[in-house]
């Protein structure tokens, strides 16, 4: 053994990696055999509140009222509450009623005084059909010459596949995640073989179409004043790495104040992305930790907010190595999101909005802020709980500036939300067949989860979108964005 060797601080140094270890040990079970819901269910209360150190008497006090705030139920006087029977939803009034009439064997000499009615919900498989577009030719009395119709717009003259099937084709893939291969194997259920390139083409074609909606979309999502930003990972097949894929991103922005989102796909996770597509933005960004967003810090015309449910969730993730401070924080934040929920159930306006958080969410804030930094020079900065703490310490103003405008969100979930449909997608499909079809896949994403933002059918708008692009005015192309569009009567 070498002399002079700190016996004390190895040993911590070995305890800390064995924690260490042990927490990452317990979130990978996590991902593979928990659910993943971060529902907390807070301690009692006398315990939580034994860590409120350091605090004033008036700020501790300002965090009681808020709890009962937040916490108050009103229950009605049991013997006025009737239990109601589960009634069965009615079937949609629009679907194809199909009358099938079931007369007793023997009617003779009855007189019939009224119909039991059952409505069972059945379904066809959707077919595959074909439109032939007949066109007579005719001639001159004196043979001079002949006439004929001229042939309807049709999404790509030189391919066999209408709108409709385009569209399916698309929502099927990027709605429903099923891979084109396995469509070409339900064609072929059909007696339809169409190769495989075939029908990549007619995607790529389409997309090649709605290309101007797309940059239409952009420039209505870039021309807010708040957005928020994420980023989410996809493989893509690198022509220059031969059976290897390249990791890319798709950077997201959200359009919360008018529910837009887009997708843009980028190749690496720098910050020449967002720095690029934000070069003219001006406002409210809202995103995670990642650093790449402090570039943002500098300009001038940008305030940068943080998402209150990442810094929540580094202490979900910390309850294993300290479940006392852990679980504080915890009921603290949950207390700030019951202040959210009851402003949404109240209606309230933006002035409104922020004036509850103001008078209720502020004080909570002001409070957990303080008990963090003191929480702070107690534990490892290390350890589970120390980088949960630093994490939220370190960006404590920027959490907490939600506080200020009724606009802003308390997280970056819209964002988040968006993504999901990719994160599904990717684990059927696997990758992008290049970086061209990425940002493709982006284009797509982008126009159908604004159809998801806004209840749009994303089969009827993309069907009546190829069936008019090709003779839409591209100064009106706005008119054919999910959010405007109008269906057909």
């Amino acid at each position: 053994m070498q002399a002079g060797t700190d016996y004390k601080a190895l040993y911590e140094e070995q305890q800390l990696e064995n924690i260490q270890l042990r927490h990452e040990l317990e979130q990978l079970k996590k991902m593979i055999f928990a659910a993943r819901s971060e529902r907390f269910e807070p301690a009692d209360a006398s315990v939580t509140h034994q860590l409120a150190l350091g605090l004033t008497a008036e700020k501790q006090q300002a965090t009681a009222v808020a709890q009962q705030i937040a916490y108050t139920r009103i229950i009605n006087d049991p013997a006025s509450i009737q239990v109601s029977r589960p009634a069965r939803t009615p079937l949609p009034a629009h679907l194809e009623r199909r009358e099938i009439i079931l007369e007793p064997e023997q009617t003779e000499g009855l007189r019939r005084i009224g119909d039991d009615v059952t409505e069972e919900l059945e379904y066809e498989p959707g077919k595959l059909f074909v439109n032939r577009y007949v066109r007579p030719k005719y001639v001159n009395a004196d043979n001079t010459g002949i006439l004929i119709a001229c042939m309807v717009d049709r999404p790509l003259p030189k391919a066999i596949a209408g709108a409709g099937l385009l569209a399916q084709i698309v929502i099927d893939k990027y709605v429903d995640h099923l891979p084109l291969h396995r469509q070409q194997d339900r064609f072929k259920r059909e007696g339809v073989n169409i190769a495989y390139s075939t029908i990549t083409d007619w995607v790529s074609n389409t997309c090649k179409l709605i290309e101007p909606v797309y940059d239409a979309l952009k420039k209505q999502v870039l021309a807010s004043d708040y957005l928020h930003a994420d980023e989410t990972p996809i493989k893509v097949l690198d022509k220059d790495k031969k059976g290897e894929t390249h990791r890319g991103y798709y950077w997201v922005y959200h359009n919360s104040l008018s529910d837009l989102v887009l997708f843009d796909y980028q190749l690496g996770r720098g910050r020449d992305g967002p720095r690029t597509i934000l070069k003219d933005f001006k406002g409210h960004l809202q995103t995670d930790g990642y650093a790449v967003y402090d570039i943002f810090r500098e300009y001038e015309d940008i305030t940068l907010l943080h998402c209150m449910a990442h810094a929540r969730r580094k202490f979900y993730e910390a309850q294993g190595s300290d479940a006392l401070r852990a679980g504080y924080v915890l009921e603290q934040m949950q207390l700030l999101y019951e202040i959210e929920r009851k402003g949404r159930q109240k209606e309230l306006t933006q002035t409104q909005t922020a004036e509850l958080r103001q008078q209720e969410a502020l004080p909570i804030l002001e409070s957990l802020g303080s008990w963090m930094k003191q929480a702070y020079t107690e534990v490892l900065p290390r350890s589970v709980i120390g980088k949960a703490l630093g994490y939220s310490i370190q960006r404590w103003e920027a959490l907490c500036l939600y506080t200020t405008d009724g606009k802003l969100n308390i997280d970056n979930n819209p964002v988040e939300n968006a993504i999901r449909p990719v994160a599904i997608g990717r684990k059927n499909y696997l990758f992008a067949g290049s970086h061209e079809a990425a940002q493709r896949s982006a284009m797509l994403y982008s126009l159908l989860g604004t159809c998801k933002l806004h209840e749009v059918n994303p089969f009827n708008w993309l069907k009546t979108v190829l069936s008019k692009i090709a003779t839409h005015p591209i100064n009106r192309v706005h008119e054919l964005l999910p959010h405007i569009w109008q269906p057909p009567v």
